[in-house]
């Protein structure tokens, strides 16, 4: 059974949240003063387009080496694998973004893509003969991952039930290194209750806790408030918000970031500088596009849900969402992602209903991903279980009357007006 922090760290812990919350200020600027300038005095932060980097003479090599080896190479770097100044300017606003002003040294590490950054992590960490624990509702590859790849290098894995903490608590085994999840999911959005995890957690010395928080954003919530040693965003989500980009990024403990900079090296994932030009120029204006996709994505569901063609409507800002409460509780937004049961009526199969409506609609596009600017649309049965039987999908729980609508920047009042008409026009 996992024990329930005390009444003093509980509030403790609501201070440093308070102390953690985003805002546009730190997305435009992170921690750095806002008329720091940059090389050449350039307002965004510049391109450097460079697969190596030189040395003035043979003593300038060796007291870099010598830093290297005492720590102290004042940022400087020898070859693009091992760092890039574009690179390491959004690593720090990512950092700013995640960890506030809490307590401790936090850091980031970018990567091409954010399943590149949970493999990473979990290759670094994982020792052969280890074990990981992850919850059923989490992304479908990084399960895939931790069943076959893990497997491979003899790392056992466990999946427990989302939200069931007793569970999770007997699962941990001697060997256990990292509890992963996400938070929310997809595709029901269910929200971790981060206390119960951590406090799990830390009853064991050398397991670690690595939350997946793209749905989220550190806008909506901030996992590491609650003592999650590491979190997980795909960049190409919320952070780029255009859909033209690719990127992952893990945040934690500055200490336990190096480690894993120092492994980034050897499996060779990194970012390039163009893609973090890009992910930086999105960042700025995270807040604010998240803030209208929070907005929109509570008025569709509650519009869905009072709706007679709609079965069921999963969506943590709803008072039926399993995780409401504790979606309230440590979340700030309940993020752009909205999924429903469309009505399957008698005589109809209920993929051939919910492609009605997803034919329908007008303002998204069918398609997979989230977080951009632009509304898109999918059915899960087809976008990411297709080889699979209705049944096979249905063991999983995932239903073939099941849509997941990924709310984009659209003015709220003209998604609401696409819905109801597709709506009629799928059941008229």
């Amino acid at each position: 059974m996992w024990a329930k922090p005390s009444e003093r760290m509980m509030e403790n812990l609501s201070e440093q949240i308070q102390q953690a919350l985003p805002n546009s200020t730190t997305a435009v600027h992170g921690h750095l003063p806002s008329r720091q300038p940059n090389p050449s005095h350039a307002l965004a932060t510049p391109i450097w387009q460079t697969a190596t980097y030189t040395f003035d003479s043979t003593a300038d090599l060796i007291a870099f080496q010598e830093g290297k080896l005492w720590g102290g190479t004042n940022g400087r770097i020898e070859y693009a694998r091992y760092g890039n100044p574009t690179v390491q300017a959004v690593e720090r606003r990512l950092a700013a973004l995640e960890a506030g002003d809490l307590p401790g040294n936090y850091d980031a590490l970018l990567f091409p893509t954010g399943m590149t950054a949970v493999t990473n992590v979990l290759l670094s960490i994982l020792p052969t003969g280890s074990h990981v624990i992850f919850t059923d509702d989490s992304y479908r590859k990084t399960r895939q991952f931790c069943q076959t790849f893990l497997k491979r290098l003899g790392i056992e894995t466990s999946q427990v039930p989302m939200g069931d903490y007793d569970a999770l608590a007997a699962a941990i085994q001697p060997n256990t290194r990292i509890i992963l999840t996400e938070s929310p999911t997809n595709p029901y959005l269910r929200v971790a209750d981060l206390e119960k995890i951590v406090a799990i957690a830390q009853q064991h010395r050398r397991v670690k806790t690595m939350i997946d928080a793209t749905f989220a954003t550190p806008v909506n919530q901030r996992p590491l408030a609650y003592g999650i040693d590491l979190v997980i965003h795909s960049g190409t989500k919320y952070f780029s918000g255009h859909n033209d980009v690719m990127a992952g990024v893990v945040v934690g403990e500055a200490g336990l970031i190096h480690a894993l900079r120092q492994s980034q090296g050897m499996l060779g994932g990194v970012l390039d500088p163009h893609a973090a030009y890009l992910l930086e120029r999105g960042l700025k204006t995270l807040a604010l596009r998240v803030q209208q996709q929070n907005q929109t994505a509570q008025a569709v569901a509650e519009f869905l849900e009072s709706h007679p063609a709609i079965d069921r409507v999963w969506y943590p800002g709803l008072a039926s969402h399993p995780d409401h409460a504790i979606a309230r509780q440590q979340m700030r937004g309940f993020g752009g992602v909205v999924s429903f049961e469309v009505m399957v009526p008698p005589g109809e199969t209920a993929l051939d209903c919910a492609a009605r409506v997803v034919d329908a609609v007008k303002i998204p596009h069918i398609a997979a991903s989230l977080g951009g600017v632009e509304s898109l649309i999918e059915q899960p049965a087809i976008m990411s279980y297709y080889e699979l039987s209705a049944e096979e999908r249905l063991t999983i729980g995932v239903k073939d009357n099941l849509v997941r609508f990924a709310i984009g920047i659209e003015e709220t009042a003209d998604i609401l007006a696409d819905l109801e008409q597709a709506l009629a026009t799928a059941f008229a």
